[in-house]
């Protein structure tokens, strides 16, 4: 076996109170790609920085192989004094490194290297790092959230980027699909320990399963053992005495190894706080058109969504999404066509920019606004701390300022407020910007459990494919099509084929490459919305259905109709036999999807 490029070993580090990290050790060989899992607030990136050298702990050792080069991708880029983008890439270059890859990686991801570093928006911020860290090619890359800000065509990119080079990866991400796609080992990091194993991000969450279900079995037999000997205490001390002090002192081991167990992380509560009903039709858009200058962002756009659907927009950063967003929910005027909003409409929205929290604020003054104690949740008050605790945040974290609060903490706090709203349409910007992976399974149960209509902005493809009904994709010129189905039906149904413009705000420059669609992981299957909604409404639609034959049926039993009326004869022969085949076909849906679930529910 090849020695490790890069190795931890023990390492330990606390701020103040429970240990982040307590004897973690990690090896990384040559070409291994590890994904780094674990909650918000567990310590990946802090680990990370402590490989990249960044962050000395408090004890341990870290261990590089001499001569072995090592790039690290933080999540927020310091681009120092640079004056360009294409100087801050240079930057990172060594004297026998090639000088055109920053040029080349630049023009790859959309840049033209002339850019002020310090005035890009988050997308090509992102995108300038990733060629500042690709550009030496070096033997281990350290990345934290990649994905993070980048469009769908960029992250494919990417993906087919890092698995074309053979340099090591540590990756932390909340990608699923970019994680199954590149992974070929795990490192969950738990509870300050990290546990390891040669499978990748597509085993991850059956395997942890398993680890979580022995390791409450073991508690469930110290607690039992516990009682026994306590039982004992009480009542057995009698006899040789040498052996009752050892065996009290055995008990006293086992209490102090119970008071040290820690726990599992609490599972976020989300809950949207939802108003009274909208009407049938939510929004009706009918030729919508929209344009800045000469750059045409809508183009003849027609919609009709009604509640209860989950309606995903995807496309390259700057292509029009939120403008879009915007003309069917009322917040921009069209220049030409009709938007219609349906009755009652009550819309709770959620900024991927997080710009409308205060830094300077306290947690719990983003929540309340300020005002007091209290939160009104669903129109009902809630004390603040109690609501915190919903999302995943400690009592002590009250006073805590925004501006020193995580990515992933700033994100469930966006949530908190955004799900507080009563509504009946939630407006979701890019929701799974840094929240961990057990975060990400409850908010797709809560879109899944919630009654009103969903608009998501995103470019997880694994959410997508998840949680909505139908995708809206750009096809260029300010031309958008709706896709019915989630993000590997609009690939299939497109051919699997992306379409690339060349307009400067698109990442992935000139050439357009073929994609197939990514298989959707299968660890830890779950019916997705659209399975759960067919398998509840089918079994109505079956008996429609039956119902329309026999009615049929009814008006073909009359023997005089074919000489009376030829054209209702043949109408109605035509429409029982189409009925029939609806009926097949719904039959065997519904049994294809109860077989499904039955074997979910088994495994």
């Amino acid at each position: 076996m090849a020695p490790p490029l890069i190795q931890l070993k023990d390492i330990k580090l606390t701020f103040g109170g429970t240990p982040l990290l307590s004897g973690v050790e990690l090896n990384v060989a040559p070409s291994e790609r590890v994904c780094l899992i674990g909650r918000n607030g567990s310590g990946k990136s802090t680990l990370l920085k402590i490989a990249a050298g960044l962050v000395e702990p408090d004890g341990g050792t870290r261990f590089v192989q001499p001569g072995a080069t090592v790039r690290y991708l933080p999540q927020e880029p310091d681009f120092g004094e640079h004056k360009t983008t294409l100087a801050y890439v240079e930057s990172g270059l060594a004297p026998g490194d090639d000088q055109h890859q920053a040029r080349y990686l630049l023009e790859q991801l959309g840049l033209t290297g002339e850019e002020n570093p310090h005035h890009l928006s988050g997308g090509e911020a992102r995108r300038a790092a990733l060629a500042y860290v690709l550009a030496p090619s070096p033997d281990i890359l350290l990345l934290d959230e990649p994905t993070n800000h980048l469009d769908l065509a960029t992250i494919e990119w990417l993906e087919q980027e890092l698995d074309s080079r053979r340099s090591a990866l540590v990756i932390i991400s909340h990608d699923r699909r970019f994680l199954t796609n590149l992974s070929r080992s795990t490192a969950w990091l738990d509870r300050g320990r990290i546990k390891q194993i040669d499978r990748g991000f597509a085993s991850f969450e059956s395997w942890r399963d398993e680890v979580l279900a022995e390791e409450e079995r073991d508690q469930h037999k110290l607690d039992r053992k516990i009682v026994d000997e306590e039982h004992w205490l009480r009542h057995g001390v009698s006899g040789r005495r040498k052996r009752n002090v050892k065996r009290l002192a055995n008990l006293h081991a086992l209490r102090d190894q119970r008071r040290n167990y820690r726990g599992t992380a609490g599972t976020a509560s989300l809950a949207a706080a939802e108003a009274e009903q909208s009407g049938k039709l939510v929004i009706e858009a009918k030729g919508i058109t929209k344009a800045y200058g000469d750059r045409v962002i809508v183009d003849n756009f027609s919609t009709r969504i009604q509640r209860g659907d989950r309606l995903g927009i995807i496309g390259p950063n700057g292509a029009g999404k939120t403008t879009l967003v915007n003309l069917l929910t009322g917040g921009a005027q069209p220049d030409s066509g009709i938007v219609r909003l349906g009755a009652n409409l009550e819309t709770a929205t959620l900024d991927q920019h997080r710009e409308s929290l205060d830094p300077n604020s306290t947690l719990a003054e983003a929540l309340t606004g300020g005002r007091g104690d209290q939160i009104m949740v669903g129109g009902k008050p809630k004390h603040v701390v109690g609501y915190m605790k919903d999302f995943l945040f400690a009592q002590e974290q009250r006073g805590t300022p925004v501006e020193v609060l995580s990515g992933g903490e700033r994100g469930r706090l966006m949530l908190a407020r955004a799900l507080a709203k009563p509504s009946n349409l939630l407006v979701l910007d890019e929701p799974t910007n840094d929240l961990d992976l057990e975060t990400l399974d409850v908010l797709e149960e809560m879109l899944g459990d919630y009654d009103g209509t969903v608009i998501l902005i995103s470019h997880d493809r694994d959410f997508l494919d998840r949680v909505v009904t139908s995708v809206i994709a750009p096809e260029g010129n300010g031309k958008w099509i709706e896709y019915a189905g989630g993000y590997s039906d609009m690939l299939a149904q497109r051919g699997a084929d992306l379409k690339r413009e060349t307009a400067k705000t698109q990442p992935v420059a000139e050439k357009k490459e073929e994609r197939t669609s990514a298989p959707v992981s299968t660890s830890k299957r779950k019916l997705s919305f659209n399975e759960k909604h067919a398998l509840e409404t089918l079994p109505q639609k079956m008996e429609t259905l039956q119902a329309d034959i026999a009615k049929l049926q009814r008006v073909l039993d009359d023997p005089n109709l074919y000489a009376k009326d030829r054209k209702k004869f043949d109408d109605a022969s035509a429409a029982i036999a189409k009925a029939h085949e609806a009926l097949s076909a719904a039959e065997e849906r519904w049994l294809e999807l109860e077989m499904l679930r039955e074997e979910i529910e088994q495994a």
